[in-house]
């Protein structure tokens, strides 16, 4: 941790000197002379000779330990296997939440414009619940829009989920996704490389985009703009030998331009989670489709979910990209205020509707 806090010695460079010195140790305590051959300017030096590093690492441990976080350093054997491969990985990681349980297990990266459309947002709400109630763990960026989509679908089938943060561990942004926190942590982990404290700088989030890609075996694309971020972890996923799918979307829309561009470009197309998981090695692939699961291409029974006269007059009414409002159900459908309002209800509970602000419906993937 103090290594990490010494001025101008990222990720890149500490891998330079500890291939040299052999430990964090030996690094600090290194003369001037040899410092200096290992390519350190003369301020560096000063900085990590001086004990404000030190210091610094002291009274993050203490906020860590008081948060009931912990910290992963290269040398942990909790340190994600995946992540370690990558040209960068981070010196140091903050964690906080099931870390055992999480981070060793495979997982996909689902990411996407902030702004999706109705469609972008089940789309991804529905693929993240169905690949994490099979035990695959869902990897975002904790931003609004397709990521938050992708944390609450994994929430929602009792699934795991990883939220790689652009923010020290005590910082929650957005805002709006505060209920996240809590459920993610005991449902996941809360990850970042960024000590406690770090405000939401632009420049974090782009940079915190190798983690998304490299703790995950592929990433998947749902809704980007033409240069939307996404498209740089995607990039990111290539450099990395990480598997890259994108969701195809409306040709006429804006945000349909990166998954497209994707597909284009060799990306797999994604229907259903099976299109993920058969894109994984042998022995990943094999844990998913199970017996019980069927063989690729096969379609499993799923249990008919029998709808009264009148829901089925409320779902007939609804689409899975457009929202419709209630009012104009209302009309519609032709039943009492009380009646719709009641139908509305039992559709929600059995997961067939899906209630936006405003009190605008969609249809559920």
């Amino acid at each position: 941790m103090t290594l990490s806090f010494v001025t101008g010695v990222g990720s890149r460079l500490a891998a330079r000197l500890l291939d040299r010195f052999g430990t964090p140790r030996a690094i600090l305590t290194a003369s001037r002379a040899a410092l200096q051959e290992s390519g350190l300017s003369g301020e560096q030096i000063e900085h990590l000779s001086s004990h404000a590093p030190w210091r610094e690492a002291e009274r993050q441990l203490k906020g860590i330990e008081a948060m009931g976080a912990e910290v992963l350093v290269w040398s942990d054997a909790r340190y994600p296997a995946l992540l370690r491969e990558i040209y960068d990985p981070p010196l140091v990681l903050y964690a906080a939440g099931q870390i055992d349980e999480v981070l060793q297990r495979p997982s996909l990266a689902i990411v996407g414009t902030r702004r999706p459309s109705t469609y972008g947002a089940n789309a991804a709400e529905h693929l993240a619940r169905d690949l994490a109630c099979r035990g695959l763990v869902i990897v975002s960026g904790f931003a609004r829009g397709i990521d938050a989509a992708a944390h609450r679908g994994a929430l929602e089938a009792n699934g795991k989920t990883v939220a790689v943060l652009g923010t020290g561990l005590d910082v929650t942004y957005p805002w709006e996704n505060r209920k996240l926190v809590e459920a993610i942590r005991a449902n996941g982990v809360l990850l970042t490389e960024f000590a406690l404290g770090t405000p939401p700088v632009p420049r974090n989030f782009p940079f915190r985009n190798r983690l998304i890609s490299g703790l995950s075996l592929g990433v998947m694309v749902v809704e980007a703009a033409e240069h939307s971020g996404s498209l740089i972890t995607a990039r990111l996923a290539v450099e990395q030998n990480r598997e890259v799918f994108a969701v195809p979307g409306n040709i006429t829309s804006s945000k349909s331009f990166g998954p497209n561009y994707l597909i284009k470009q060799g990306a797999k197309l994604v229907q259903t989670w099976r299109d993920v998981v058969e894109e994984f090695p042998y022995d990943v692939r094999k844990a998913f489709l199970t017996e019980e699961e069927g063989v690729p291409g096969e379609q499993t029974q799923q249990p008919a979910l029998v709808l009264s006269e009148e829901e089925t007059k409320v779902v007939d009414l609804l689409s899975t990209d457009t929202p419709v409002h209630m009012d104009e159900l209302l009309t519609r459908s032709g039943l009492p205020s009380s009646e719709l309002m009641r139908v509305l209800l039992d559709l929600e509970i059995k997961d067939v509707i899906k209630q936006l602000p405003g009190k605008n419906f969609v249809k559920k993937l």
